[in-house]
């Protein structure tokens, strides 16, 4: 034999068993890489435990959202309904001063000290309302705008200039917050 064919024959059962270790090594691979797939009631156990587990989570979210939704619905109610407590509390010195007036005056008190108190009594009642920013509409001797007059009457104007301009207000109007409270009935001039 010549020496290249003993070279090829000892080559051959290398070249043999390096091919026995790839292939064995490419199955190893594939078995770690693509494991057996799991047992398939075992997949369906586990989905079945995360679909209850996301319900139960749901159900809990939508109990906190239903809780908040009524908690807020009655912090609503209660700030309607005592809104107008501090209001009202404040209105009290006033009522209290008014019954104060009406007694003096079912006592025959003297006329001039009754203008007096009903003067205090208004003022104070005024400075109330300012500071609740309710502050009156001046209309007399104005333009006459729809979004805060309404027009009771036309009078023929006493000189060209008051036309279409208020002459007269019969109720005054008020206002809150740049809003209209009530709107100033007042004679326009035509």
């Amino acid at each position: 034999m010549s020496k290249k064919n003993k070279k090829n024959q000892n080559d051959e059962p290398k070249a043999a068993q390096e091919e026995v270790l790839n292939e064995e090594t490419v199955e190893q691979t594939q078995e770690t890489v693509n494991p057996e797939p799991d047992d398939p009631e075992k997949k369906i156990a586990d989905l079945e435990a995360a679909l209850e587990h996301e319900k139960k989570e749901y159900l809990f979210l939508m109990a906190d959202f239903e809780n908040f939704r009524k908690r807020t619905l009655k912090e609503k109610a209660d700030l309607i309904k005592n809104g107008a407590e501090s209001a009202m509390r404040d209105l009290l010195p006033v009522v209290d001063d008014l019954e104060r007036a009406l007694d003096a005056i079912n006592k025959g008190g003297d006329l001039d000290s009754l203008k007096e108190g009903v003067d205090l009594i208004y003022n104070k009642f005024v400075k109330y309302l300012e500071s609740q920013h309710v502050m009156a509409i001046d209309s007399t001797g104005k333009d006459f705008d729809t979004d805060v007059h309404e027009a009771v009457t036309m009078f023929p104007a006493p000189d060209p200039s008051m036309k279409g301009k208020v002459i007269d207000t019969t109720i005054k109007g008020y206002m809150i917050n740049d809003k209209v409270l009530r709107h100033a009935k007042v004679v326009v001039g035509s």
